[in-house]
């Protein structure tokens, strides 16, 4: 990856929250448990979901860069939503996923070539870069947001 595609990434990654809090600008009561689908996460549920994935992240990040080839384990985000109580408010983990995010991006300005290319192995995956979890979390709040967008969807037609 050349330094413009990881300066756009970094950009992507750091406008996750927003476009998060643009999903949910006006959501109303019925719209935070609305489904696009059955078995699909409601927007209260993406809140948590993105609150707990973006503290496991920041930490897979942390390790990538400070650790010698970590091992890094994947989780059961399916088991996250049915035990950690998804149903509760989502203050908290919306203050979470914003400064988790902040914080990182803080990082990743920071980073020189030789940060850029350190690695690790993935449990699920196998070889996982620096450059990998950028890819994968630069996307990830904003494939999410569009979950939220399809979700109030169902209510408004």
């Amino acid at each position: 990856m050349d330094r413009a595609e990881r300066e756009a990434l970094v950009a992507q990654y750091e406008d996750g929250f927003n476009a998060i809090t643009g999903a949910l600008a006006g959501i109303t009561a019925a719209e935070w448990d609305a489904r696009e689908a059955p078995g699909e996460w409601s927007p209260r549920e993406v809140v948590h979901h993105l609150a707990d994935s973006e503290m496991t992240s920041a930490l897979r990040f942390r390790r990538l860069i400070v650790e010698d080839r970590p091992v890094i384990v994947g989780y059961d985000q399916e088991e996250f939503a049915r035990r950690l109580f998804y149903d509760r408010p989502v203050e908290a983990s919306l203050a979470v996923f914003k400064a988790s995010r902040e914080t990182t991006a803080q990082i990743l300005h920071c980073l020189g070539p030789e940060d850029w290319s350190r690695e690790g192995t993935h449990s699920d995956s196998g070889r996982y870069t620096v450059d990998d979890w950028l890819g994968i979390y630069a996307a990830h709040a904003h494939d999410h947001a569009d979950q939220i967008r399809r979700a109030r969807a169902t209510l408004t037609g």
